[in-house]
């Protein structure tokens, strides 16, 4: 038997025996608790046994093998000074992003440069094998105008070392090998986006990995089923992941904004491809046909796995040391044992913080965790002159950090509630994995016993509610920003994967960069859409802002979000806040009175001075009352609301003249638990509609256990 695996069955012996001891002594959460301080006693001592016959994998050791995540929201000129990144041959940074092959601009093609090759690398050496590894990445492939072909592509690349380029590495090489190391003489991997077409390959629109080979890949797939056409000159979102247990590639590939399609699965073994640290980064090569390459956004994650697929050597000597020390050990353990279980001391506190600990590791796909250390210093120790606002969940400081010099916005949540610590969970397991140019980007966070931190840019014109009847904005900024917001809902609803409802859309929680550019936030009430539930039924949000059938039956949906948005539009366009939805005489109904009375012009904020495009503004307002229906089904999804924004010619849809009202009705629900407003009456109201829309009948979703509209 290995001694690695050896080791291993002596340990679980251990501690099955243990458990069985105290069986009938403890319920089942003490037998975990004590399950976990005999491994964690016992291991320390195991290992220490054979770290004498370990000489061999001391060069490999859990030092050089640390997890490795970051994540490059955009790149400017600072990015490559070698800091982070090393940049080689044509790259060069311009406008937040990556150039890897010149630019193409608008030249003719004649002028267009050609064989060009740039390589940039991370500048930290990262883990490979074995490992978990995650890596997403926008990139957008442009051809000279008016030209049908171009070339040769671009790849991500696991590279030996740091070094160049190879010297001869234009066209179908891509700067990654050239004709004197094809076949094996340098150890790294690329996966390749080829939009050219050479003697191997299927096309000229594929991706491929490469080993050996840039011109014979190991592996190709074509993206005709896809959708996606690499020389569009649209951005692309690509997703590398690799499994370490399986050796199994996984890309997926969609252009940005879409849902992510699986394109290639591989298996390949990267222990005998590749080093065991390689730096990762992009290359991108053209020949006689010129093709420019950029790099919009990067995030990597890469998370060493247990070694213990390495074996050990045969040893006797470890097998006989065993039998001597196994029997002390174990008696030294049921003595830590019982001395644990006599002074113990509850530890709830602890479990619930290793669990926040756990899931916030595993959903933030962000670049640090920050020590509470670090943003203390950062915020000037959270002073009341860095606080920039507090919230239900806590409050809100400026920052700065030093390395790298950058203004942050740091979110501390109080965890002395439950609500609290589900709150930042929510905000991480949502936020954390957004990729939007209109939602606000999570830039780190930090889990020390009692503090909950998020950390995010700093936004120089803080939250759209200090614009609304304050300060003034000019007309163009304004549609801009109600189209940012309206684009990041239909992002949530709709592109990126599972559908989240944000459940808290409203001036306060959508905040302004110093171009006044649209970010939606504070994802602490948001929820995922699960496939076997269509709604969430905690009631949250804030009065004025909630649609009616959340106010009443706790319902929460992507309509519900539409009805928030609408809201915001008449605050942002009438320059006035929103009373709450039960008040007489609130923005909706003054707004639909002159809707009615054919003077939607009147409402108009006043501060603009008449200095706006009338028939814009019409159709912003007649949308966002549209957003306001009282019933959900009548209102239009984001995606109609998006293409109102962007179309002047698209069609608007058709409301009363006045604001239709709500009834209710009671219906009876023999059986069925209340939800939200009622906890023992077994009759709920749900809504009808009244004379003013056309009719519809009332019925019992059995599925969702809740009133709904047919």
């Amino acid at each position: 038997m290995d001694g690695t695996l050896f080791l291993f069955e002596v340990m679980l012996a251990v501690r099955r025996i243990a458990t069985k001891t105290f069986f009938f002594q403890h319920n089942r959460v003490e037998i975990a608790r004590v399950s976990c301080v005999q491994t964690m006693f016992l291991l320390p001592i195991l290992v220490s046994l054979f770290l004498g016959s370990q000489q061999a994998y001391s060069s490999t050791s859990s030092s050089s093998l640390e997890p490795t995540s970051f994540f490059f929201p955009s790149f400017d000129l600072g990015s490559c000074t070698g800091k982070e990144l090393i940049c080689m041959g044509s790259v060069s940074s311009r406008d937040g992003y990556l150039n890897i092959t010149p630019e193409q601009g608008n030249s003719s093609l004649a002028s267009m440069p050609t064989n060009q090759v740039g390589r940039v690398l991370y500048s930290q050496p990262v883990a490979a094998w074995p490992a978990m590894i995650s890596t997403t990445f926008t990139v957008r492939i442009t051809p000279p105008p008016n030209s049908t072909v171009s070339g040769d592509g671009m790849a991500f690349l696991f590279a030996q070392d740091n070094s160049p380029s190879p010297p001869n590495s234009t066209g179908s090489y891509m700067g990654i090998l050239d004709r004197s190391t094809q076949g094996g003489v340098v150890q790294q991997l690329a996966v390749e986006l080829d939009t050219y077409m050479n003697e191997f390959d299927s096309d000229g629109n594929h991706i491929g990995i490469d080993t050996t080979s840039t011109t014979n890949s190991v592996v190709a797939q074509s993206l005709k089923s896809t959708g996606v056409n690499l020389r569009s000159g649209r951005d692309i979102t690509v997703e590398i992941e690799y499994d370490g247990y399986k050796n199994e590639f996984q890309i997926l590939i969609a252009y940005s904004g879409n849902s992510l399609t699986s394109v290639l699965n591989y298996s390949i073994k990267m222990s005998e491809t590749v080093p065991r640290l390689v730096y990762v980064g992009f290359s991108g090569g053209t020949g006689p046909l010129p093709e420019s390459h950029q790099v919009i956004n990067w995030a990597f994650s890469s998370f060493p796995l247990s070694t213990t697929e390495k074996r050990l050597k045969r040893d006797n000597r470890i097998k006989t040391i065993l039998v001597l020390v196994v029997p002390s050990v174990m008696t030294v353990l049921f003595i830590i044992i019982c001395v644990y279980l006599v002074k113990r001391v509850p530890r709830k506190k602890d479990k619930k913080d290793t669990e926040i600990e756990s899931q916030s590791r595993v959903a933030a796909n962000v670049p640090k965790m920050f020590t509470y250390k670090e943003l203390a210093k950062a915020t000037r120790n959270f002073s009341k002159e860095n606080l920039l606002g507090t919230g239900g969940f806590g409050s809100v400081y400026k920052g700065v950090i030093s390395d790298p010099p950058i203004e942050i916005a740091v979110k501390k949540i109080s965890a002395t509630s439950k609500q609290g610590e589900r709150q930042y969970l929510a905000e991480i397991c949502t936020i954390g994995r957004m990729r939007h140019k209109n939602i606000v980007q999570l830039q780190g966070w930090c889990h020390e016993g009692e503090q909950l931190l998020l950390v995010y840019q700093y936004m120089a014109n803080g939250s759209l509610d200090r614009f609304i009847g304050k300060l003034s904005l000019n007309w163009e900024t304004r549609y801009e920003i109600l189209t940012g917001i309206a684009s990041a809902l239909l992002y949530l609803h709709e592109e990126c994967g599972n559908p989240v409802v944000h459940r808290d859309v409203k001036p306060n929680n959508v905040m302004l960069d110093a171009n006044y550019n649209a970010y939606l936030g504070d994802f602490g009430l948001a929820r995922l859409i699960q496939s076997d539930a269509s709604s969430t039924t905690m009631l949250a949000g804030t009065p004025g802002y909630l649609a009616p059938e959340v106010a009443y039956l706790g319902k929460a949906t992507p309509e519900s979000d539409v009805y928030s948005f609408g809201t915001v539009v008449l605050e942002v366009v009438c320059g006035k806040r929103s009373k709450g939805i039960t008040e007489e005489n609130s923005l909706v109904d003054y707004v639909w009175s002159l809707y009615g009375e054919d003077s939607l012009l009147e409402c108009v904020d006043e501060q603009m001075e008449g200095q706006f495009d009338e028939e814009q503004v019409e159709r912003a307002l007649i949308m966002g009352l549209a957003c306001l229906h009282p019933y959900s089904a009548c209102r239009p999804r984001m995606r109609k609301v998006v293409q109102i924004f962007l179309n002047p010619d698209e069609p608007l849809m058709e409301l009363p003249k006045s604001r239709p009202s709500m009834a209710f009705v009671p219906v009876s629900f023999s059986g069925l638990t209340t939800v939200g407003y009622s906890s023992t009456s077994r009759t709920k109201s749900a809504f009808a509609r009244s004379p003013l829309s056309s009719p519809q009948e009332i019925e019992l979703n059995h599925e969702q256990g809740m009133p709904g509209l047919r």
